[in-house]
């Protein structure tokens, strides 16, 4: 027959050998009740990221032993805990209560109290790659914004139809008050109504073929040539230019 008080009294012997300041015996009769205080162990930074280390994951256990434990399940319960939130409590309940049922029949608190830490670790490691991953998210959108000061507008089909419209508009807005603030030809140089009326272009040669067609020559102006006083040295110079 199974001595269970027996293996009761051994297993806290063990426990209080194991964790010392841990362990807390708050009662032997009728059963063994005690408290463990578990702590997630320290976490190196393999990148020295951390200013200060991450707090640590803190919870308290208390066991009571029933009559045929380890047989049966030892009742238990989380009655302090510190940084850790009440989904992470309620994990850790699941997490305890699986581990007894696949120690049944062993002495097994030792084995809860080691899973224990090791999830306390794992929430606690998981805690700070979620900040670390919020800092460099945070910073990656801070970058992005000082580096849209220095960006124009990205160009695609829309935005250059829309900015063509736009221009189209102010081109055909201006060609519209340009023609309101012109009176007429009087605000134009002779050059630019050369090159603006091509009439222009040939008036020179219609006034030249007006003149010829109207211009009369008045035969009086030369009957007094006999009666100019011309020396021989004039005719010479006369002659010698007709030649």
């Amino acid at each position: 027959m199974t001595d269970f008080k027996e293996e009761q009294n051994n297993e806290i012997e063990a426990l209080e050998s194991i964790y010392p300041d841990e362990i807390t015996v708050l009662s032997n009769e009728p059963h063994h009740v005690f408290t463990v205080d578990i702590k997630s162990q320290e976490i190196d930074d393999p990148y020295d990221t951390e200013e200060e280390p991450e707090p640590a994951a803190l919870c308290q256990l208390q066991f009571t032993y029933v009559e045929n434990y380890p047989e049966e399940a030892p009742v238990f319960e989380i009655t302090e805990y510190d940084n850790l939130e009440d989904d992470q409590i309620e994990t850790l309940n699941k997490l305890i209560t699986e581990s007894i049922e696949e120690s049944l029949g062993m002495v097994m608190i030792f084995t809860i109290v080691s899973a224990v830490q090791e999830k306390l670790t794992e929430i606690i490691e998981d805690s700070r790659k979620k900040r670390i991953e919020d800092a460099e998210k945070a910073k990656k959108i801070l970058e992005e914004q000082e580096m849209k000061k220095f960006e124009g507008t990205r160009v695609t089909i829309e935005t250059f139809l829309a900015w063509k419209a736009k221009f189209d508009a102010e081109m055909t807005e201006k060609k519209k008050m340009k023609s309101h603030n012109v009176v007429g030809p009087k605000g134009l140089t002779g050059k630019e109504l050369f090159f603006t009326d091509d009439s222009m272009n040939d008036s020179d040669v219609k006034f030249l073929q007006s003149e010829e067609d109207t211009v009369e020559v008045d035969e009086s102006l030369f009957q007094d040539m006999d009666d100019l006083d011309l020396d021989d040295n004039d005719l010479d110079l006369e002659d010698t230019a007709v030649d």
